[in-house]
């Protein structure tokens, strides 16, 4: 009887090293694909918020057809302009933090900047059936129409009264956040108004 040794080998491991290096490869490349990536949409991106941002005055603004952009104190603002391009208010492109991500708004005022005309979400990342309300136009974000620009607009979990509005059950910290980010960006437009507003 002869002896018969079998030759089974291991499959080679890699190493601690050998995975870390893996590892720092894969991130780098992801990461470099990632920011490639971004870097060519970012225009695109920037400019399709333009268009849904001169879309959306009319709404903001009763009797606006179109917009013009301009800066000011550091705000993106757009002149809400009808037919004949008469000024008939202002709409301000602004964003904060809210509960979960970053809000994008905008705020619609009339000429004199000192009453809230109305407000669209941009962009949410909120909690889905909850602070992803404050996107309804039909709900949350109504209550700030007529409200006054000229003081903060606070957040009441039940009835509001003055200038408050009423918290989305559930999403007092989105609701506080749209409030915080409209007075900041008001307050801030208000500080530096265009000659148009004061007269």
């Amino acid at each position: 009887m002869t002896d018969q040794t079998t030759n089974t080998k291991k499959p080679a491991k890699l190493s601690y090293l050998g995975q870390g290096w893996l590892v720092l490869v894969l991130a780098g490349g992801f990461g470099g694909l990632l920011a490639y990536v971004e870097s060519n949409l970012k225009p695109k991106i920037e400019q399709n918020k333009a268009d849904f941002t001169l879309t959306a005055i009319p709404e903001l603004v009763p009797g606006a057809t179109k917009g013009k952009p301009f800066v000011r104190n550091g705000l993106t603002v757009f002149e809400a302009l009808d037919d004949q391009d008469k000024l008939l208010g202002w709409v301000i492109s602004t964003a904060g933090d809210g509960f979960a991500d970053r809000i994008e708004l905008l705020i619609g005022l009339d000429v004199p900047a000192t009453t809230v005309t109305g407000i669209k979400v941009l962009s949410q990342k909120e909690t889905p059936g909850l602070g992803a309300k404050i996107e309804k136009p039909d709900t949350f974000s109504k209550q700030f129409i007529g409200k006054s620009a000229t003081s903060p607009i606070g957040v009441a979990k039940g009835k509001p009264a003055g200038n408050q509005v009423q918290a989305i059950t559930g999403a007092t910290v989105s609701s506080e956040a749209v409030a915080s980010i409209m007075n900041k960006a008001m307050a801030a437009f208000r500080a530096d108004l265009p000659a148009e507003a004061r007269q």
